[in-house]
């Protein structure tokens, strides 16, 4: 599992690059409908950087489709495309308000935004991999491809205002849309230190209602799965804590992960 959702972690950070700070409006209007239409024919008149990007997501999301178990008899591959049109078609909607110029009310943001931090499309793609001794269900697939598993929002939203607390400063400067800190402080004319209290609010919050989830989760997703979502909200965390620690990762949080990983433990 956990080789499957690095391979997806690749083209998430490239593509959300592209749409952040390399493509023009008009040619992500076309990247995402290629995605939509999942037809290589579309990305004719796209850059050839664009194509790549591309081809490598088309390759690597039908080679994922063919890898789950066949003895879980289902087609996953719809599925896995529905994923990657939501978060490219969120991608849109940010690089949109960026070229007009427009800053969202905090709701507007955090609904569009669950999403492109990447936690729906990074939680279908664990939970296709599920080992052998796991069934994977189309009522589970169908309540994640249609945005409902509570549990993934929250963790997505964990996921997402702890990035922003960690990166808003850096993705603003390099030309990015603005993130919920700039936001609240637009929508309520708040300092920036109210702003990042009220997102630090916003995350005690998102726990609460996260962990209020789990068990109706619990009816519909194996321990295992759900577990790898808590996960999700439990790195963003721990890798957002000290500024942006996956962006720049020669910081604090590159110095936890030797300390756990590598170096070894004195006795």
């Amino acid at each position: 599992m956990r080789r499957q959702v690095t391979k997806v972690g690749h083209p998430i950070t490239v593509i959300d690059d592209v749409y952040d700070v390399y493509g023009s409006l008009d040619e992500l209007k076309i990247f995402t409908e290629a995605v939509q239409r999942w037809d290589i024919n579309t990305v004719e008149n796209l850059p050839h950087y664009m194509k790549i990007c591309f081809f490598a997501l088309y390759n690597t999301v039908n080679e994922m489709s063919h890898e789950v178990p066949r003895d879980h008899n289902l087609d996953i591959l719809p599925y896995l495309k529905k994923a990657w049109v939501d978060i490219c078609k969120a991608y849109l909607v940010e690089a949109t308000w960026y070229y007009n110029g427009y800053i969202p009310t905090l709701e507007e943001y955090t609904d569009n935004a669950w999403i492109t931090i990447g936690g729906p499309l990074l939680s279908i793609c664990a939970y296709c991999q599920l080992g052998d001794d796991e069934n994977i269900t189309k009522e589970a697939l169908e309540c994640m491809n249609n945005n409902q598993s509570d549990l993934i929002r929250w963790s997505s939203m964990i996921l997402r205002f702890a990035d922003d607390l960690g990166t808003s400063k850096d993705e603003l400067e390099r030309g990015d849309v603005a993130k919920s800190i700039q936001c609240y402080m637009h929508e309520t004319g708040a300092s920036e230190f109210v702003a990042r209290e009220h997102i630090q609010h916003l995350i005690s919050s998102s726990w609460k209602k996260m962990n209020t989830s789990l068990s109706a989760s619990r009816d519909v997703f194996p321990s295992s799965f759900i577990n790898t979502v808590l996960n999700i909200a439990r790195m963003g965390q721990y890798m957002y804590q000290y500024g942006d620690g996956y962006g720049i990762p020669y910081r604090e949080a590159k110095d936890r992960i030797m300390s756990i990983i590598v170096k070894p433990i004195t006795v």
